[in-house]
């Protein structure tokens, strides 16, 4: 499973799942109660057709689970397989807010599910487990009472001891409500990975060559691919700020760049350019 596609889905869709926040300002009549006036937890469930790994160009279907919230002044944000928490409050009226915690996430690429039988036959890779920082700044109100437009950044180190490098992910969204029952997100990433990640995952060492019949190949680190999503959801009581079912859709696009495009598991067996497509449904109490 391509679990880095999937994770920048989840991430987006947190912008998702978190919209009620700003919507419930919105000059329409009001609910009786407002589930997000204070603690409250969003938990989630799609599905996602993904590549079978990154560079993949053999597409699997595979389940996504998404939890978001807000409990005791802390946001609770999904990543694929981990959490990312916020401990900074934004207060809306100033018109900017910023988000800064802690972000753990576990990573299965080339572990399991992986159909091509030449880059299946150059070995599984072991799980990793990420720790790191995740960081960010939100403009509200960017061309209407209800939209932002948030800068962040995930920056993380493999504690595990599988690549045992680093990944440093930059993006940009913009969120709008198109009515008290739709949002809409757009949402653009770049990816980069240093030394130690490329020869991880994109490098053929002899004995990977041998086992394959791939040529021997040796990565570098440096940006390994741009990122681009369009997220939609729809509240299925017409109302997002009362809670309850709400339905979600994904298009994703990713182009692979430089030795995560050059290496054999993308150029000889996959393909650099990368989709996903997927829906769930999530629900607010």
């Amino acid at each position: 499973m391509n679990s880095r596609l999937v994770l920048r889905i989840c991430t987006a869709s947190a912008a998702l799942l978190s919209m009620p926040a700003i919507a419930q300002e919105a000059p329409q009549q009001q609910p009786t109660e407002n589930v997000l006036d204070g603690d409250y937890l969003t938990v989630g469930v799609g599905a996602v057709y993904v590549p079978s790994y990154r560079g993949s160009d053999d597409y699997i279907l595979s389940p996504v689970p998404l939890v978001r919230g807000h409990f005791k002044g802390v946001d609770i944000n999904p990543r694929v397989a981990g959490v990312a928490l916020d401990f900074i409050p934004d207060d809306k009226d100033s018109g900017i807010g910023f988000s800064l915690g802690p972000v753990v996430t576990a990573s299965f690429n080339r572990n399991r599910r992986v159909r091509d039988e030449v880059v299946r036959a150059a070995g599984k890779l072991d799980p990793v487990i990420e720790v790191g920082v995740s960081a960010g700044v939100t403009k509200y109100r960017v061309l209407h009472d209800y939209d932002t437009l948030t800068l962040s950044s995930d920056v993380k180190w493999d504690v595990n001891g599988a690549y045992k490098g680093m990944v440093w992910s930059p993006a940009i969204s913009y969120t709008t409500p198109l009515s008290p029952a739709v949002v809409t997100v757009l949402a653009v990433s770049a990816r980069r990975v240093d030394d130690k990640f490329a020869r991880y995952y994109y490098s053929v060492n002899p004995g990977q060559s041998l086992a394959s019949g791939l040529p021997v190949y040796n990565a570098k680190g440096g940006w390994d691919s741009v990122n681009t999503s369009l997220l939609m959801a729809y509240d299925l009581s017409g109302d997002v700020r009362d809670g309850g079912l709400s339905v979600f859709g994904v298009a994703n696009y990713s182009r692979m760049l430089n030795d995560g495009k050059d290496t054999p598991f993308t150029s000889l067996r996959g393909s650099a350019n990368q989709w996903v497509l997927g829906a769930g449904v999530a629900y607010t109490f």
